[in-house]
């Protein structure tokens, strides 16, 4: 009788066990692929990446990329601040326009120069340390181009449009040269878009033009709002990847992996950036979201005519200062930032 119970208990064990390891098999092949990092290891040892005291600031790029005016042109900027202790991430908007002296041009022209020299994100980062005042440690480069495969895969995002607005002049992808005719206004190159107020699910598409817009009337057609708005694709964008990753299925996680390699140009090694997301995991606490925008009243529009006929934002202080002193006080939480 207790050899038969023995050997029951033992074939429980085998069936769990093989159970298990056929489980668990596929996620710890596809880790050693793409990191040669075991789940094992992943999960037992500490792992490591570049931080100070907990805190990652990763600088985000969005380029059009495509047959998009300027395809090198980083438009979108946004430092992500991540707090791995109190599983925090704050997100920091930064004007395209801002004028570089050291680079003679606009900020958004640095990966274009950097690529262009074979430093790639180099120049990138030293000008946006010196607007920010915050060390960089990775950044990952976004190309548009292949934005809206990846949103759809997901199933579309969720946005909260904080104001009604309509942009009548969207540029339409291959038109940059089109004489359409010979029209004066050339109205072929531009597509009418138009945006309500109030929740709204968006398509890849869709969520590509509410970020990118900006010839729109009144304030959402300032640079500013713009970079609020994309803040708002991004964080959505994230929130709605962590929830399809959280089903645990290795196809979807593949999936996902595939799309974001394609993607995203970073100089983040894959190990990185998994013992980085473990640690925010293992907080136990819910990723907790803040958007900070830079207020306008913080930089002054020069005169033209000094800076290559282009328009451009310069500090209204001259030093950023100011600006260092608004992004400190707000990544504490501090009130009445703006004063």
């Amino acid at each position: 009788m207790k050899i038969r119970l023995l050997i029951y208990c033992l074939l429980v064990l085998l069936i769990f066990g093989v159970s298990v390891l056929l489980f668990v098999r596929p996620y710890d092949l596809f880790l050693q692929r793409i990191s040669g990092t075991s789940l094992t290891q992943l999960i037992f040892e500490k792992g490591s990446f570049k931080n100070m005291n907990g805190k990652v600031n990763v600088l985000l790029l969005g380029k059009a990329g495509g047959e998009y005016e300027g395809a090198d042109l980083t438009d979108s900027i946004i430092v992500m601040s991540i707090d791995t202790r109190l599983s925090k991430i704050i997100t920091i908007s930064i004007p395209r326009d801002i004028w570089s002296n050291t680079l003679q041009d606009k900020i958004n022209t640095a990966y274009y120069y950097g690529k262009n020299q074979g430093k790639d994100f180099e120049f990138t980062k030293n000008e946006i340390e010196l607007v920010t005042g915050m060390r960089i440690d990775y950044v990952a480069l976004i190309d548009f181009d292949q934005f809206e495969e990846l949103t759809n895969y997901i199933g579309g995002v969720d946005i909260f449009i904080e104001n009604t607005f309509d942009d009548f002049k969207y540029p339409i992808a291959g038109r940059t040269d089109d004489r359409c005719s010979g029209d004066r206004e050339l109205t072929c190159r531009y597509e009418h878009i138009s945006f309500t107020k109030g929740l709204t699910h968006m398509d890849g598409k869709t969520a590509l033009k509410y970020s990118r817009s900006r010839n729109a009337a009144g304030d959402e057609g300032t640079d500013f709002a713009r970079g609020r708005r994309q803040q708002k694709v991004i964080t959505a964008l994230y929130e709605k990847i962590i929830q399809r990753i959280k089903k645990i299925k290795i196809e979807d996680i593949e999936n996902i992996y595939g799309l974001v390699h394609l993607l995203v140009e970073r100089d983040i090694e894959n190990k990185e950036a998994l013992y980085l997301v473990k640690t925010l995991v293992l907080t136990g606490k819910k990723i907790d979201f803040h958007e900070i925008s830079l207020p306008k009243d913080l930089f002054i529009v020069p005169f033209y005519q000094s800076y290559n006929g282009k328009y451009v934002l310069i500090p209204k202080d001259g030093n950023f200062k100011d600006v260092h002193s608004f992004i400190q006080c707000s990544l504490e939480e501090k009130k009445n930032c703006e004063k």
